[in-house]
């Protein structure tokens, strides 16, 4: 070996020796395991294949959501209606239970399962039960489903598939919740003629399993009756069904009915097995809370300008004979109805769920400081301006 070729081994040798932290940094660090990827929780696009056909579709995972922490999580399976039906995976989760999730986070401990119904079928077709089960199924073994408490719920034609899923597979669900629905398909009228036996037939096979059902009592595209029916069938088979019939909402019900927050707490409190219990509980729900009348007097000590905590903003409520309106800082007018003399409603708002309301707040000598705005998924406070504008 030639003297230079020495000299370069021996100061590696030497270099190895002095630095032994560099040389197990390079080993270690060729050596060091990928970081973890960050842990997806909230909605994410999912995908399925089934005899050969690939669909898209959506699974919520709440925030504290763990792969490796071994809990067993309530999961549930939701079917859209007619309006949210294609193949991008994704409409269903602008209505029903994904609005009541992104509203009330807090409320839905739950992983919910969200198929998509393709454009042209429905999801009384066989073909979509099997891919609705065959969801529920792949995301319940990923994502850590409790089978003591899975449950089912559907809107409008989800609705009709949501009973398919309930008769066809009774023991596998520890709660249902139907909105706008019944077993009389609009695509086939022909049903209607079984109207004596079909829901005898469904309260049957389902048994005791706990089912809540919401109607709009001027519902115009499936008519209040078919939840009336189903709950006199359920009534007479000594089953567990309540029925919610919203006075005077529409087809739309179910904004307001995954909206109550005693929903996800009833849901949350049917479990598989559990001794069957019989009842039957039928309620009308008023669109709003009685109103009142108010003295002038009483009317004008609310009226005047209210403005944001930051100035930015001012609004105006009025007296306009003996009823009081808000003018917002762009000018419209909206109507307020009294449920007490502090708590007012907008009438205009018929869908329910979000409704608003004004709170007004006063000091300890009862003069009004401003008012609280309410509505289903925040609050805002106002600030009454004193005369002159301060």
């Amino acid at each position: 070996m030639s003297r230079w070729l020495k000299s370069v081994a021996a100061w590696l040798v030497l270099a190895s020796a002095q630095s032994p932290g560099v040389a197990r940094g390079i080993v270690s660090k060729s050596h060091r395991p990928p970081p973890a990827p960050p842990q997806d929780t909230g909605f994410l696009n999912r995908r399925i294949e089934l005899h050969g056909i690939g669909y898209r579709f959506q699974v919520y995972l709440p925030e504290d959501w763990r792969r490796d922490d071994g809990k067993q999580w309530p999961i549930i399976l939701f079917l859209h209606g007619r309006g949210e039906r294609g193949s991008e995976g994704m409409w269903q989760t602008q209505i029903g239970i994904a609005q009541a999730v992104r509203n009330h986070p807090d409320r839905w401990p739950f992983v919910i399962v969200m198929p998509q119904c393709p454009q042209n079928a429905h999801w009384t077709d066989p073909a979509l039960l099997e891919l609705a089960m065959a969801t529920l199924d792949q995301e319940s073994a990923e994502f850590h489903g409790d089978p003591a408490r899975t449950y089912l719920t559907g809107l409008s034609m989800g609705g009709y598939g949501a009973w398919e899923l309930a008769r066809l597979h009774p023991h596998r669900w520890a709660g249902i919740v139907i909105a706008a629905s019944g077993v009389f398909w609009s695509y086939e009228p022909e049903r209607w003629q079984e109207s004596t036996i079909l829901p005898a037939d469904y309260a049957h096979a389902v048994g005791h399993t706990p089912v809540w059902l919401f109607h709009g009592s001027l519902d115009p595209v499936v008519a209040p009756r078919q939840s009336e029916l189903m709950f006199d069938a359920f009534k007479a088979a000594q089953g567990n069904i309540r029925l919610w019939m919203y006075q005077g909402l529409k087809h739309d019900c179910w904004t307001r009915a995954y909206d109550e927050p005693d929903l996800p707490r009833w849901l949350l409190a049917q479990r598989i097995p559990e001794a069957p219990e019989v009842m039957a509980e039928r309620i009308v729900v008023p669109l709003h809370a009685p109103t009142i009348k108010l003295s002038t007097a009483q009317l004008d000590a609310l009226a005047g300008e209210y403005r944001e905590p930051n100035g930015k903003a001012i609004t105006t409520i009025l007296r306009q004979g003996d009823q009081l309106s808000q003018r917002s800082p762009s000018g419209e007018v909206t109507g307020l109805e009294a449920e007490t003399a502090d708590t007012f409603f907008r009438p205009s708002e018929t869908a329910g769920a979000l409704a608003t309301h004004l709170t007004f707040e006063r000091d300890a000598q009862g003069r009004v400081t401003g008012y609280v705005l309410r509505d289903s998924r925040h609050e805002e406070r106002w600030l009454k301006l004193a005369a002159g504008g301060r």
